[in-house]
């Protein structure tokens, strides 16, 4: 399948994604090129002229990676951590950064849970005595989940899916988020406290968090040292959030009673001495191992990567410096991006600023994706090569342009309304039009102070003209001399003034010397081609 620029997309895979999402990016025409286990070199000698890299946790894409990715438009990671990218670095290079946030977290909300249970009952240390010959009856006492109380550290996704599965077991919730409002975890059911606090007073403990610089080594001795003797750790999150040493010398020690892990500073690793130690139940990273994740995540990536290669808005891009759209400011970003194209037609030469001003209901809602769709189609007019959200801020700061977002409520003429404006000296405006039993489409509604209502369309004339008898049709007739039909067109005038513009969205592109044509016709003042 060949993308917007016409070529080939090829996408590497360089670890086992569910066959699902290869066979949809196969059935899209895409070249997959799968290459499993491969050494860091062999990685930077195969990733050149790749547009896509897939990846799940064992991937290391680093700087070096990413420089030898000469074609490189996304790396798609298969699940939702992503301490294994390099995210400042695909950012710098233009690259974007996607994961699928959503496709395991009922599998590590249940993977926490099965820890949880197998943590407080022994499971598989009688399991491992008992086919091993021992009757150990006694040894392997366990505790009841029913009113102890849980501490959740980050009540996100996954975090949110503990929470009211614990409640089933009878648990008492507390929570440590920064990020959630009392209200917000009294709603939940969860008591919110600080960090300090819900280690004290929880019997068990289960992490939800990235793994980031704040994150890393957040719990260690000293905070385990606040715990109760009683308290059992429980982490399906990110290695290296619990100070392993730490919490292997706590346990010995007796400052608390056990854990629980399924992940790991290093990975794959079999060596640790916490597996020396018989309070301590251990998983490889299987949190999101289960046929029902693998299938979820494999089909997503698939869906944002085919997304990105198309150019088109990610959900799930996280190097995107703006929010997830909100449903009604969806229908605006393809509006946007036009109007980007549009005025880089209209503007002969770059501007120093321009202003992206969001009027109407549209204007309650995050616009910074709108003001990153305009950037996104402004310099696809100047460049062949490919323009994302990504790489747009760059491509405007390295052009020493400056935008400016302005919001309002207030909108006189219309529901909603984008308009591109600079110094002055050119604007543009469109609308998105949803009327009930009506075809939904954008409109041209302003172009310099004069009004229009004109759908988009890939091939565009604006012409300024002196306000009098006949333009308009010397305007048809040269374009009829030349096969070229008129599919739709406006007149727009400012009153009291003896100066008019016609928007003209033509059948074909109008050729340089029926421009020169028209530009020479009596009464006009000038004639641009836009390419929407």
């Amino acid at each position: 399948m060949a993308d917007k620029h016409g070529a080939m997309s090829r996408i590497l895979v360089t670890e086992a994604i569910a066959a699902g999402g290869l066979d949809r990016l196969r059935a899209a025409g895409h070249d997959v090129d799968v290459r499993l286990d491969l050494s860091h070199d062999q990685l930077v000698d195969a990733i050149v002229g790749a547009h896509a890299l897939i990846i799940r946790s064992a991937t290391q894409v680093d700087a070096e990676v990413l420089g030898a990715a000469d074609e490189l438009i996304v790396v798609g990671r298969a699940g939702i951590g992503l301490d294994n990218v390099d995210v400042v670095a695909a950012t710098a290079r233009g690259v974007m950064v996607v994961n699928a946030p959503q496709s395991n977290i009922i599998s590590a909300a249940e993977h926490t849970m099965a820890l949880l249970l197998a943590q407080a009952r022994n499971v598989p240390q009688a399991h491992a005595a008992l086919v091993d010959g021992r009757w150990e009856r006694s040894k392997w006492e366990g505790v009841e989940l029913a009113d102890k109380t849980l501490g959740v550290v980050g009540l996100g996704r996954i975090g949110k899916l503990v929470a009211d599965r614990a409640k089933a077991f009878q648990m008492r919730l507390v929570a440590y988020d920064p990020f959630v409002s009392p209200e917000r975890g009294r709603q939940m059911g969860v008591e919110l406290m600080e960090l300090d606090q819900v280690m004290s007073e929880s019997d068990f403990l289960t992490i939800h968090l990235p793994k980031t610089k704040e994150t890393a080594g957040l719990i260690d001795r000293d905070l385990m040292m606040k715990a109760k003797p009683s308290l059992r750790i429980v982490n399906v999150a990110r290695g290296g959030i619990v100070d392993e040493a730490d919490l292997a010398e706590c346990i010995r020690d007796g400052v608390i009673a056990g854990a629980a892990l399924d992940v790991f500073d290093t990975e794959p690793t079999t060596e640790s001495p916490l597996f020396e130690l018989p309070s301590v139940v251990v998983t490889p990273h299987l949190g999101a191992s289960t046929r029902e994740a693998q299938d979820k995540a494999g089909d997503a990536i698939a869906d944002m990567v085919q997304l990105a290669l198309a150019g088109d808005f990610v959900p799930w891009a996280v190097n995107v410096d703006a929010a997830e759209p909100h449903e009604k400011l969806r229908p605006f970003l393809a509006l946007a991006e036009t109007l980007g194209r549009l005025y880089g037609s209209l503007h002969r030469s770059s501007p120093d600023s321009f202003e992206v001003v969001c009027q109407g209901e549209i204007a309650e809602y995050d616009t910074r994706i709108i003001g990153l769709a305009v950037l996104k189609g402004f310099f696809s007019r100047l460049t062949d090569e490919p323009v994302s959200y990504v790489n747009a801020p760059g491509m405007a700061k390295a052009a020493g342009i400056t935008m400016r977002e302005v919001n309002s409520t207030v909108s006189d003429e219309y529901v909603n309304l984008i308009t591109l404006q600079c110094d002055n000296h050119h604007s543009i405006s469109g609308t998105f039009s949803a009327v009930p039993g009506r075809r939904s489409e954008h409109r041209i509604v302003e172009i310099d102070g004069h009004g229009f209502d004109v759908p988009p369309a890939e091939h565009m004339l604006v012409i300024s003209n002196d306000d009098r008898p006949g333009v308009i049709g010397t305007v048809g007739t040269v374009l009829g001399n030349h096969q070229i039909n008129i599919s739709d067109m406006d007149v727009g005038r400012v009153p009291e003034s003896d100066l008019a513009m016609m928007l003209l969205a033509t059948t074909a592109e109008v050729p340089g010397e029926v421009l020169d044509e028209l530009r020479s016709a009596p009464g006009m003042l000038s004639v641009d081609a836009l390419h929407g």
